[in-house]
Order: C-alpha cells, then structure tokens, then sequence
C-alpha cells in the first residue's frame, strides 16, 4: 500500500487562460465517474497482486529449486527494483503518448507476462519474467495518479483517492491469497496462470471502458528536462534524508513479510500455503494506521513520529522471536502496524520538504527509494536468515530501523537549521 502526496497537475487547460476553453471534470454520480472509478480500482487490483502474488511461495521455491532464501526472495526483489526503476522514466513516456494509453498497455503486459510466468519451469527463466513484469506495473501507478489529478471533480478527489489506495492494500492481499491456496490446490504454476487469465479480463475492461483523457495536453520527450527534473529531485539533503528512511522503513517491512514462510511452514507450525497466506491479511491494518499516524504527524514532529513507529516496529520483530503461533501472529501484526505508521509518517514530510518545482519529483524519487530498499534490502536478508535464522532476521531490522530513527534526528535538525535561515537566526 502506498501513501501518495496529491497535487493537481498542471498540464490540464484553465479557465484562466484566454482561448484555452472549458475544463471537462468528470463529476461524482456520472457513468463516466462510474467507469472511471472501477477502472482505476482494478488496474490497482491488477499491478499489485500480480507484483507480490509469489511472496507467500518464497519458501516453496527454496525446496523445489534448492536454492537459498536470498535467490527465492528474487521473485519479490526483482520486480520491485525494476518498478523503481520504471518510475523514473515512465512518466515522460505518458507525457507524450498518452495517460490512458500507458496505463492499458502496462497492464496487458503485466498480465500476459504473469500468464507466461506459469509456464516455466525453470527458476532463472521465472525471474527474469518477473522482471519484466517490474518494468511493466511500473506504467500504472504514478500514471494513475497524473490521469486522476487531470480528469476528476476538485469537488470528488479525496473520494477517488480513497477507493484507489484501496485498491493497493486489496489487489496485494489478493494477489498472496488467490496464490497461496491455488498453490494448495493444484501447483503454483496454475495459481499463476488463473490469476493472469483474471487480471487479463481485467486490463482489457480498463481498455475498454476508463474514459479517455479530456485534460491531457502532449509534451514532447526532452532529455533536458528530464535530467533538469532528476537533479531537483536530489538537491535537498532534507529530502535524501527522507527518502533513505522510506528505502529502510520498506526494506525491513519486506524482509520479514518475504521470509515468514520459511518458520510457519516448517515444524512445530507445519502452516499449508492456504493457512499461511492468510496470514497476511494483517495487511489490511495499514489502511487504519496510516490514517491514524497521518493525523499525528499533522500534530507532532517527523523525528517524535518516526520514533514512535520504530518503537511499534520493534516490539512486533522482538514478538515474532517467541515460539508461541498466535504470539508470533500478533508480533506479525504490531510490526506491520508500525511500517504503515512511520511510512505514513515519512511521505508526509516529502510534500513539506519540497519547494514547488521539486513536489513532482521528489514524490518520485521517495517511490524510487521505497521500492529499491524493498529490493535490495529483503535480498541482504535472506544471508542472514541462511546463516544466523530467524533471529538473525530480526537483529538485521533492529539494526536499521535504529538507523532510521538516526536519520530522523539528522532531519529534524536539518530542518530546523533550514527555519533558521529563513527566519534570519
């Protein structure tokens, strides 16, 4: 699940402007806000359980592949490097193709990539379909969002916000149970292929029926204005220090969600996939702590909030360490809790840290770091998993998470050198 900064785009055509002519939202109650809605709710649905769909089989791929845990967690690690690395770039593609376009291309792709995925039967051939697949999702997300600041209602936004975010948490909880008892029933290799054929029927709907464009002006592809948006992006050391916790806050989260199969699955738990994927519906909490947390950090400072997270974060890790299954499942709980709190709390802070020309990109670059941590640093943890066990995941995280709450007091005192500046101290 994402927490997103909204801003009303700016390539929409005013009033204000002289010849430019009139704005056409499309406005609450309508069949075009109808279709729209469904829409965008399903190319959500379909980016992100197809994105995490494998996580509940990372284990299952140790045994039948023999390999170790950091190799399986590729199957996650992959795909969420390459979206990263997609969010960079693909933005400019829609500038100047289109928004509706990208999104129903990037969708199909995904979809018939998931479809191929299940026909193979070697690991190495898997992965670097998931990569593909990593390329392509990354042409929905902040696309969806450009087409929903472009062509909806001022007066239904936060609405249409709601149902899309929605739509992230439901798509990821989706994507792990569908697998995850398909698995039990038949073979991962089919659960893979039901999914695609479904997602397919999906993206080919959003084909179909979201409205086109009406707002959408084409801007021609410009290297120099990319690279002009890139350099904006990383010029504020208050921001880098925002981003860096968003890359740790995500890893740690990813890691021990990546590698739970591996203690659940196996004696005294003996979990089946059907069992163990519904472990995680704890997901859903981030939907209620995110907006809790979002009204604190209205009310408190970043490095108070932060700490507050990272205090939640690690009472739930050191629970997980306790032999007790339900015990185990409330550590799993708290923990998650946490992330979508100090997540909640770090993106919040990328809207105040930016000026105006940096609000685009700096949102950008915080997904870059989000995704890249939740990559790279899920992948380190299956070394220590490997070699020290569960507990060597859970001393991995403390260790960072400790580095986030250092990286906030760095921020917070950034910040206020930055006040003081200003204010003439």
């Amino acid at each position: 699940m994402i927490h997103y900064q909204f801003v009303r785009a700016g390539t929409a055509p005013t009033n204000s402007k002289k010849g430019s002519g009139k704005v056409h939202y499309i406005e609450s109650g309508s069949r075009e806000y109808r279709r729209a809605l469904i829409g965008l709710l399903l190319g959500s649905i379909v980016s992100f359980s197809i994105l995490y769909s494998p996580q509940p089989l990372i284990s299952l791929f140790s045994e039948e592949y023999h390999v170790s845990p950091s190799t399986a967690s590729f199957a996650v690690s992959l795909p969420t490097i390459a979206l990263a690395i997609g969010l960079l770039f693909i933005s400019t593609l829609s500038n100047a193709y289109g928004r509706k376009t990208i999104m129903s291309l990037s969708l199909i792709l995904t979809s018939i990539l998931a479809i191929a995925s299940s026909f193979t039967h070697y690991f190495h051939v898997f992965l670097a379909i998931r990569f593909l697949e990593g390329v392509t999702i990354s042409g929905f997300p902040s696309i969806a969002m450009a087409y929903l600041n472009e062509e909806f209602s001022p007066k239904s936004i936060g609405r249409v916000i709601g149902v899309y975010v929605a739509g992230n948490a439901v798509g990821g909880f989706v994507g792990r149970i569908v697998i995850g008892t398909l698995t039990d029933l038949f073979s991962w290799q089919i659960a893979l292929m039901v999914l695609g054929i479904a997602s397919l029927l999906c993206s080919l709907w959003f084909f179909g029926f979201l409205p086109e464009s009406k707002n959408f002006r084409m801007i021609s592809i410009s290297f120099n204005h990319w690279a002009w948006n890139m350099k904006e992006g990383l010029r504020s050391k208050n921001l880098l220090c925002v981003y860096g916790i968003g890359f740790l806050f995500m890893g740690v989260y990813v890691t021990l969600l990546n590698y739970l199969g591996y203690p659940l699955t196996k004696a005294p738990y003996n979990l089946s996939q059907t069992v163990f994927s519904f472990v995680f519906v704890v997901n859903l909490i981030g939907i209620w702590s995110s907006v809790w947390f979002g009204k604190l950090a209205d009310r408190y400072s970043c490095r108070k909030v932060i700490s507050w997270s990272v205090t939640i974060l690690l009472f739930g890790a050191l629970l997980t360490l306790h032999d007790e299954l339900l015990v185990k499942i409330t550590g799993i709980t708290v923990f998650t809790f946490g992330f979508f709190a100090g997540h909640t709390a770090a993106s919040g802070w990328v809207g105040f840290l930016a000026t105006e020309k940096q609000k685009a990109q700096a949102s950008s670059f915080y997904l870059l770091f989000y995704y890249t941590g939740s990559g790279l640093v899920s992948w380190y943890g299956g070394f220590f998993l490997h070699h020290f066990g569960w507990g060597g995941i859970i001393g991995f995280i403390s260790v960072l998470l400790i580095i986030a709450v250092l990286v906030s007091f760095q921020m917070t005192n950034l910040v206020r050198v930055t006040r003081d500046k200003q204010e003439g101290k």
